[in-house]
């Protein structure tokens, strides 16, 4: 029996040279597909990993920025009459992301030279939790770089009721030392604190710090009732600066009197 051959023969009416060059663009088109197809897997991997990354990242607490300036806010407190013979006064206001704000007023007899005073009034909010000794930090701006002890220097008078005073161990000799000042008004959420350099003797810085507070004046309470009911009855307590400026009487208390004892403990 013959065998039957099949020859290929090309496709009537089409040139041999256009039949292969189809061949050659098919061919071509399969493999761009199958390069394609394997980017698109690479591509889609690479996504995958990128989104996991992003994921374990997000699992991590974000580090909250913390106290900035706020130079659109508005003054809140204002001090009426200052001694400001031969002094500028500058007021900054600093919020905390949890909500905390500070505002700080500040007198120095020029823009150039270090404050003789500073009056800050704080509102915490929840970053107070995290807050270290309020002592210490009114100490830490009053003597930047110092790390000395801290004592108490007695209390004072004022219309927010009795400041506590101190100062640092080693100047207990010192009729000239600073003094920092502290009051805590827990009902109306409000903090009073500072530093006075005022003054030519310690009962004059006494007296200078008595007669800021006294002096200190609510300018809004943005919806805070607590705070403007505690400067409301604080004005009906309001003293003259001219009491608080003159000699302490001989039976003066041994507590508030301008000779304190050097009270040790904490603030």
């Amino acid at each position: 029996m013959r065998s039957i051959q099949v020859s290929r023969h090309p496709r009537a009416g089409i040139h041999p040279a256009l039949q292969s060059f189809a061949d050659e663009c098919g061919a071509l088109a399969l493999r761009l597909g199958a390069y394609m197809g394997a980017l698109a897997l690479i591509v889609i991997g690479a996504i995958q990993l990128w989104d996991s990354i992003g994921l374990e990242a997000g699992d991590a607490p974000a580090v909250r920025p913390g106290w900035g300036m706020a130079e659109r806010s508005y003054p809140a407190f204002a001090v009426s009459q200052f001694d400001s013979l031969n002094k500028t006064a500058s007021y900054e206001i600093f919020r905390h992301p949890d909500g905390g704000r500070k505002d700080v007023l500040r007198w120095a007899a020029s823009a150039t030279e270090k404050p003789v005073a500073e009056l800050e009034l704080y509102r915490p909010g929840a970053e107070v939790a995290h807050a270290g000794s309020p002592a210490d930090e009114i100490a830490g701006r009053m003597d930047p770089g110092g790390s000395r002890e801290i004592v108490g220097e007695g209390i004072v008078d004022s219309k927010f009721g009795p400041v506590a005073l101190f100062g640092f161990a080693d100047r207990p000799g010192d009729s000239r030392r600073c003094l920092g000042f502290l009051k805590n008004v827990e009902a109306a959420s409000l903090r009073i604190s500072g530093w006075s350099c005022q003054g030519d003797s310690l009962p004059a810085r006494r007296a200078a710090i008595a007669c800021t507070l006294n002096r200190l004046v609510l300018l809004t309470a943005r919806n805070d009732p607590r705070l403007a009911e505690l400067f409301a009855h604080a004005e009906l307590k309001r003293g003259s600066c001219a009491a608080a400026s003159a000699p302490p009487l001989a039976s003066a208390d041994w507590v508030t009197g301008a000779q304190n004892p050097l009270l040790r403990g904490s603030l």
